[in-house]
């Protein structure tokens, strides 16, 4: 330890310029690091989504959700698999056991499903992207009053998503709404029976008239059916082009060699309505009272919420030229906001913090010199701490700022006690008049303190070293936390070993020290005796005193709750709507149009989104009964206030299962039990009908709760 602190005073311009690059290379550094809310919570999972169009529920689940349960059942490292099914939709959530690699992971899945033995005409399983904890990066609404919904949902999926896609960090844009246009013969199955035709007929003809057909039996299910032509010198590729690309010219098609009672030719416009219209709807949207088009971009769990959400932005105002008559919003649901606002907060306070530390210090101390030393510590450990972290792959959050933030403390205690010791002997030399160098008395006073110092920090580290082994969720927050708080007090530590004595020995050394002690210490030094002096007089006293407190303390900690964190200020919210399983779309977009008008009369409701039922390989598995509802508020109204406005509305619709919630507080539930609600209840069993009986007996036991 002393060779390392001489060491150091010999090299002191080297050490000084070490630390200086430290901080302007480490600013850089730091400023490149991925930004977002809160650290990765969830463990890791793989999830799978096999699309089955126009099977129920049952079948479903029957067909494509068990056989694959089946076949992924004990992956290496598997901790939980959940599975869910609604209409033609099947979902597997596979949880691994943390610390397990992710793209090991999804490699074994992968090759499992290629075992699965599923019937040929449902969709292929499909393996979502990896997603973020908080998998939203943000919303892009649509909405237009001059384009149709068909015309919007082309643009979106050919020119707007593409683009999106493109940008570092996004996982996926589901495009909820979407009303993608395809031809549709729409039969009558009176002109059916009246030509003696069947729906079969209609479905070869239709698919024999296309480029592709949709029929795996069909001949135009096979591409290539062009070749080519070989010349003596050329080879001349051939490719069909058929004459069909609108209803009208479908609608001419022959139905084999039927003819009509005139005698003329028999055509699948005589059989119903050939039109250019989109399927039925999983989802859909509503945007301000309207239809439109819901765009919700998820991100990577490496991506920068931050840097996402700018590149977003920037490549929707290079669109925007081409996309007249489309409104555009993107602050319905928008992260980065409340990050920024975060950060913003956090980087306050640390400012704060800090010059209440220079102002305490100089008071104190009573020379600018020494409290020069100690202030230049904080940005040092801090800046050390962060590179460290950056080496680590962390990302900037509110815990980890946290955790530097309750640092701050440590570390200039680390740099005053050195630099106390340095000056009080610098003072106690001169007035003996001792010939000792003043390199010499830096190295001992240096050394005097910092064994104690030493074993003081790593008494700070231990002290949080549980922290690193908690599991779940609250491992997840709070480890980041620890190992920020850990990191600057370890930096600390070597500053003080390092770059506090060299500063001292640059900065005191013919600095005039006597007779500098500061009137304010002086008088609290004074009056602490006086306060002290009769104290230690009634210990008894004192020590009842003490175990009152504590006894109320133990007393009053059970009656505090718990919560795993506090409550966030967000200002993007969501409801769930929910109705009976069987609703209609109609019904549920009425609903939810008319929720959006009573929401945005709120004062302060900025805007309004919802997304209805599903997307394609969406986050959402659910049916058209379920819809979510998104508010954000205006940063200037009274936030308790407006909060308390919006649940009066939501409660207004008693019909429904309905919530209040934030996009953090809705994740956290979900990671814990794989729903939105706070406690879940799971019956098992073969018999459907016994399952319900059931569960309706436990939901009204639990109702009076």
């Amino acid at each position: 330890m002393r060779w390392i602190v001489a060491s150091s005073l010999k090299a002191r311009f080297i050490v000084l310029g070490l630390a200086a690059a430290l901080m302007y290379f480490g600013f850089s550094a730091v400023t490149k690091m991925p930004v977002d809310a809160f650290p990765e919570f969830a463990p890791p999972r793989v999830e799978i989504q096999t699309e089955a169009p126009g099977l129920s529920t049952a079948e479903t689940e029957e067909i494509l959700t068990i056989p694959l349960e089946e076949v992924l059942a004990g992956l290496p490292g598997l901790d939980v698999m959940r599975s869910k099914t609604v209409p033609a939709l099947s979902q597997i959530v596979l949880i691994f056991e943390p610390g397990t690699d992710l793209f090991q992971a999804r490699q074994l899945v992968n090759e499992r499903i290629a075992t699965a033995n599923l019937p040929s005409a449902i969709g292929v399983p499909r393996m979502i992207p990896p997603l973020s904890s908080t998998s939203r990066a943000m919303f892009v609404a649509l909405s237009s009053d001059e384009i149709d919904m068909i015309q919007m949902s082309q643009t979106a999926f050919w020119m707007i998503r593409p683009r999106l896609m493109r940008i570092e960090g996004v996982a996926n844009v589901a495009i909820w709404g979407e009303r993608l246009h395809h031809l549709q013969v729409q039969v009558e199955p009176e002109r059916l029976r009246t030509h003696d035709v069947t729906l079969d007929d209609v479905m070869t003809v239709t698919a024999e008239a296309l480029e592709v057909g949709i029929l795996p039996y069909a001949s135009s299910s096979v591409p290539g059916t062009g070749g080519w032509i070989e010349s003596p010198t050329q080879r001349f590729a051939v490719s069909n082009i058929l004459p069909i690309s609108t209803a009208a010219e479908l609608a001419q098609v022959p139905v084999y060699d039927k003819q009509k009672t005139d005698g003329s030719p028999l055509t699948l416009g005589d059989l119903g309505n050939v039109v250019l219209a989109h399927p039925p709807l999983i989802g859909d949207a509503v945007i301000n009272d309207g239809e439109g088009l819901l765009l919700v971009v998820e991100k990577f769990p490496w991506g920068n919420t931050l840097e996402i959400t700018r590149d977003v932005e920037a490549t929707l105002r290079d669109l925007e030229p081409g996309l007249s008559g489309i409104e555009i919003d993107t602050t319905i649901f928008r992260p980065a906001t409340f990050i920024e606002l975060s950060i913003d907060n956090l980087a306050e306070a640390m400012l704060i913090a800090a010059g209440l530390v220079v102002m305490v210090l100089f008071v104190f101390l009573y020379e600018w010199r020494v409290a020069l030393v100690s202030v230049l510590a904080i940005p040092l450990s801090l800046m050390g701490a962060l590179l460290v972290l950056r080496q680590l792959g962390a990302t900037i959050n509110v815990m980890i700022l946290a955790g530097l933030v309750i640092a701050i403390g440590a570390v200039v205690d680390d740099a005053i006690i050195d630099v106390e010791n340095i000056v009080r002997r610098l003072r106690q030399h001169r007035a003996e008049g001792s010939g000792k160098s003043t390199a010499s008395i830096v190295v001992d006073a240096s050394v005097e303190v910092r064994g104690a110092i030493v074993f003081a920090t790593l008494i700070e580290i231990v002290a949080v070293s549980p922290v690193f082994f908690l599991e779940g969720l609250s491992g997840a927050f709070f480890r980041p936390l620890a190992l920020a708080f850990a990191l600057a007090v370890a930096a600390s530590m070597i500053v003080a070993l390092t770059v506090t004595p060299a500063l001292s020995f640059i900065l005191l050394a013919n600095a005039p020290l006597e007779g500098r002690e500061s009137p304010v210490a002086r008088w609290l030094h004074k009056n602490y005796i006086k306060i002290l002096a009769p104290i230690l007089k009634k210990r008894p006293a004192m020590f009842a005193t003490v175990a009152v407190i504590v006894a109320m303390g133990i007393v009053v900690v059970p009656r505090l709750g718990q919560e795993l964190l506090p409550e966030f200020k967000e200002r993007d919210f969501l409801m769930h709507w929910v109705t009976q399983p069987g609703t209609s779309h109609e019904e549920m977009l009425r609903i939810t149009v008319e929720a959006s008008q009573e929401l945005r009369a709120v004062p302060g409701v900025r805007n309004f989104g919802a997304h209805i039922g599903r997307a394609l390989a969406s986050d959402e598995v659910v049916g058209i009964n379920f819809t979510e509802n998104w508010v954000s508020i205006d940063p200037e109204v009274d936030y308790a206030t407006t909060v308390a406005a919006i649940q009066e509305v939501v409660d207004g619709y008693p019909g429904l299962r309905r919530d209040v919630q934030t996009y953090l507080k809705e994740r956290i539930k979900e990671v814990l039990t794989g729903t939105s609600e706070a406690v879940v209840v799971r019956v098992f069993g073969p018999d459907l009908d016994v399952l319900r009986d059931v569960a309706h007996e436990i939901e009204l036991r639990l109702s009076s709760v």
